[in-house]
């Protein structure tokens, strides 16, 4: 969670966006408003008639994680009572006499809770360190009766990384392996480093890459405890699934019921009050009349009130033919307020934005690939940009509003304005693959179109160390994150943790 939603001082907007972060749920942005449109945009959905929800929205428990220090008591190591090969010279293997495992300990265990806290996953310690194997298999056996996401198992002596692999194996679903770097002797051990379901972390006092590992464990969790709602014309019933490998549920309604929706929602005074002032806020209307803003915030009302009906923590929208009903407008409102909003019904890049917001916090841009194969620059465009790309709490970029870019009515869309030279991710998650991309660059700039074409905002991207841009292609639909290097290995961390074949230049 960023720092600023910490603030002593919350007005009623941080306040929801602080809300959402705490409970993994969109209840209270959509029961409390969207604060993406600038500092006046609020939208008060209180005087809304109660919507009788079909499905109850799916409860988020947060992840549990148990942590265990393995090194031995300096007495017992004297005493040649150790229990490893160099018990009979009493001899302190690395890290060596002089580490202070006891210290060590509690430095690590505040920076743990810190960390845990802040991300709201519940960890539970061992109550002492383990040094002896019938105390490693007794925590074994309990903990793997516990019910728990993860295991973080921090080892502090050498010779003890054999039992550091038994415990991340045994124990809980994921492993994250912290061993000190001065605590290894040679070659890091390869079980841990190449075995599925470890995140094996060998480095100096790596705060960074504890947290990645566990933000790779909520984010799996919340995945399990997510709905996507997918509203499209191929199906005539509501219907039920689950994308297998995440375990998200998905369910299908038919399109039908999102126009009958959208048609009973009656431009009032207060609808036609927040387009304006979205218009208000714009650098530049493009072509744009006043009664396509308003119909894209009835859209805006629709897509509240069936996420409402359904329970859904994200949406995707069969959009491109629903003439003045497209949701462009609704998407990128909510999308800077962390409520994944997909294009076109399509699954994986829709997926790949509730990943990226659990592990980044952050609205990802679901766009189409182009590109610039001259000037080896990559150039993605959509229509459903959100102005927060650094999160709720975050700077709002400058936007446009011109129409959507195909030959259907000329409804409203952002033309988002990002700045040259921020970092940027492009992910992807490939459904049935078990398979996920990531590729870091750097903003060029948005260039205008003309003499661009594509579709209201255009991004162009140049990725690092990439001989042929090209390479990042992945299929439709991939998603750009505001976000660095640092950023990114929070996806090669949840790509390790659950066994993911990770692509890209990470």
């Amino acid at each position: 969670m960023c720092n600023s939603c910490f603030s002593e001082s919350l007005n009623r907007r941080q306040f929801i966006g602080r809300t959402i972060k705490a409970s993994g749920s969109v209840t209270f942005a959509m029961a409390g408003g969207i604060s993406v449109m600038g500092s006046d945009f609020f939208t008060d959905y209180s005087n809304l008639s109660p919507f009788p929800g079909t499905l109850k929205r799916l409860s988020k428990e947060p992840a549990r994680v148990s942590v265990v220090f393995l090194y031995p008591p300096a007495d017992v190591v004297n005493e040649g009572k150790n229990e490893d090969q160099w018990a009979p010279n009493n001899w302190f293997t690395w890290p060596g006499n002089q580490f202070e495992p006891e210290r060590q300990e509690q430095v690590f265990t505040s920076k743990i809770r810190s960390i845990a806290e802040k991300l709201d996953v519940k960890v539970t310690f061992a109550p002492e360190a383990l040094y002896q194997k019938t105390k490693v298999d007794e925590f074994i056996t309990e903990t793997g009766s516990g019910n728990f996401d993860a295991v973080l198992v921090v080892n502090f002596w050498n010779t003890f990384a054999g039992w550091s692999f038994e415990i991340a194996t045994r124990t809980a679903p994921a492993a994250i392996v912290y061993q000190p770097v001065g605590s290894n002797h040679q070659l890091p051990p390869a079980n841990l480093m190449n075995t599925k379901g470890i995140y094996y972390i060998h480095s100096i006092e790596n705060w960074d890459e504890i947290e990645r590992g566990l933000i790779a464990v909520r984010a799996k969790k919340m995945m399990a405890q997510s709905r996507l709602l997918r509203v499209s014309d191929n199906v005539s019933k509501m219907a039920e699934s689950r994308e297998e490998f995440l375990n998200t549920e998905v369910v299908d309604v038919p399109a039908g019921e999102f126009n009958s929706l959208f048609d009973s929602i009656k431009a009032d005074d207060r609808i036609v009050s927040e387009a304006m002032d979205l218009k208000r806020n714009a650098m530049k209307v493009m072509d744009v009349t006043d009664h396509y803003f308003v119909e894209g915030i009835r859209s805006h009302y629709t897509v509240k009130q069936i996420m409402e009906k359904y329970g859904a923590d994200a949406i995707t929208i069969q959009c491109l033919m629903l003439k003045h009903r497209k949701p462009c407008l609704s998407f990128s409102m909510n999308n800077g307020d962390l409520i994944p909003c997909g294009c076109e019904n399509h699954l994986d890049g829709t997926i790949t934005q509730m990943l990226g917001r659990w592990l980044f916090e952050r609205a990802g841009f679901m766009h189409n690939p182009e590109f610039d194969t001259s000037e080896n620059l990559y150039f993605a465009s959509h229509c459903t940009c959100a102005t927060k790309l650094q999160g709720p709490g975050g700077p709002e970029q400058d936007y446009f509003v011109r129409p959507f870019f195909h030959q259907l009515p000329k409804t409203a869309a952002l033309d988002v304005q990002w700045t040259p030279g921020e970092p940027v991710m492009l992910a992807k998650y490939l459904s049935g693959e078990e398979r996920l991309s990531c590729w870091t660059g750097k903003v060029i700039g948005s260039p205008a179109s003309p003499p661009t074409g594509g579709c209201a905002t255009r991004v162009l991207v140049e990725l690092d160390r990439t001989d042929d841009v090209c390479d990042a292609y992945h299929g439709p639909h991939p998603i750009l994150f505001w976000g660095d290097r640092g950023d990114a290995r929070k996806m090669k961390a949840f790509s390790k943790i659950y066994g993911l074949k990770l692509e890209g230049n990470i």
